[in-house]
């Protein structure tokens, strides 16, 4: 091979690798880059072990079904998934219907938007973000409102992207993000006009334990409004393929057990809410909220070419390779769900905190 077509080939494979990385690597928003992926609050030789230490609680289902051991859980999944999630997939990490002629970004955003349009949040009203993230649905909510809100995750590497997201959007005077525990969380009785969670609270061990902190923080009067993970009336837990599918989705997204849809009336009336809406959004009419993970399957492919090169060389993590493989493994999972029917991530409640309360 002569010395042209070397430089040829060579310059062929580095320009391949920057548009690999570059251009397709950010995320939506430009947020992560995959040569900034990292382990959250983890150190670096110390991913693979957190890693396996996430698998080493499925060991031990007992307790991932307990308050005191779901945090370090939760807290654990989301140091390891985050730079993945923000690059791959934005800086919101939910799911919303697909809605024709709209964009994945579009559609993202009219399901946030409709979240504080139930609550009916307004200028100077104080609102609760109940597992924020890294923050997307909250300055989407915030520039849609107008209203000052207040996210709390468990995770102090996604406090520190929401609020480094929030002060770039230019909605830091809006947006305060608060790391800390939704069992237990560190706000006063009666502090906010209305609370949202958007498919956040399937990590709480129990449905009632996080519902009722949120009655308590909540004013008298006061919307809340859920997206819920929910098994629905077609899971058949005596359907080995139903069963594999549901486990799946718990294993790759830190689940403690995921909830039949009516489980979750039930749970928001046993801590005092009233009821004033409850509608499974993921139904037909609704778009496929699936779609947009079938679509995706080669960029899943790419982004993991792209992972293994960046762990070799050692500029990604050692254990980064298994995260992501999980998480394309879960993509399966999800989407049997989805196709099935079995599976629902937008199940919406809409509740009131009794005025007399």
């Amino acid at each position: 091979m002569d010395f042209l077509s070397l430089f040829c080939t060579a310059a062929l494979l580095a320009g391949g690798l920057y548009w690999f990385v570059c251009i397709l690597g950010p995320a939506e928003q430009k947020g992560k880059r995959a040569t900034d992926l990292s382990g959250g609050s983890i150190s670096a030789d110390k991913v693979q072990d957190n890693y396996n230490d996430y698998w080493s609680f499925f060991r031990r289902p007992k307790e991932i079904e307990t308050t005191d051991k779901v945090p370090d859980f939760v807290d654990t999944f989301y140091n390891l998934v985050t730079d993945i999630y923000e690059w791959g997939w934005g800086q919101s990490f939910h799911f919303s219907p697909s809605i024709p002629g709209k964009s994945h970004r579009d559609a993202t955003r009219l399901h946030e938007e409709m979240a504080v349009d139930l609550i009916e949040a307004k200028p100077g009203h104080k609102i609760l973000d109940v597992g924020c993230g890294v923050g997307g649905p909250m300055r989407a909510i915030a520039s849609h409102s107008g209203a000052n809100v207040v996210g709390i995750t468990i995770n102090e590497y996604q406090v520190n992207r929401a609020k480094l997201h929030n002060k770039k959007a230019g909605l830091d005077s809006l947006c305060e993000v608060v790391c800390g525990n939704f069992l237990e969380m560190p706000f006063q009785d009666n502090s906010f006009d209305g609370a949202y969670s958007i498919e956040a609270t399937c990590h709480a061990p129990k449905l009632e334990e996080v519902y009722a902190e949120i009655f308590r923080v909540l004013k008298p009067g006061g919307l809340y409004v859920s997206y819920e993970w929910v098994t629905t009336d077609k899971y058949e837990s005596d359907n080995a393929e139903h069963v594999a599918a549901i486990q799946g989705i718990e294993r790759g997204d830190a689940l403690p057990g995921l909830r039949s849809y009516s489980d979750i009336g039930e749970a928001a009336k046993k801590v005092g809410f009233e009821i004033v809406k409850e509608k499974d959004l993921g139904k037909a009419p609704a778009g496929p909220w699936w779609n947009r993970l079938k679509m995706g399957r080669v960029a899943y492919w790419r982004n993991h070419i792209v992972v293994t090169i960046l762990a070799a060389f050692g500029i990604a993590p050692k254990g980064t390779v298994d995260v992501h493989e999980m998480l394309c493994n879960t993509v399966h999972h999800l989407t049997r769900g989805g196709e099935s029917g079995i599976f629902s991530p937008m199940h919406m409640i809409l509740c009131r905190k009794p005025s007399h309360s």
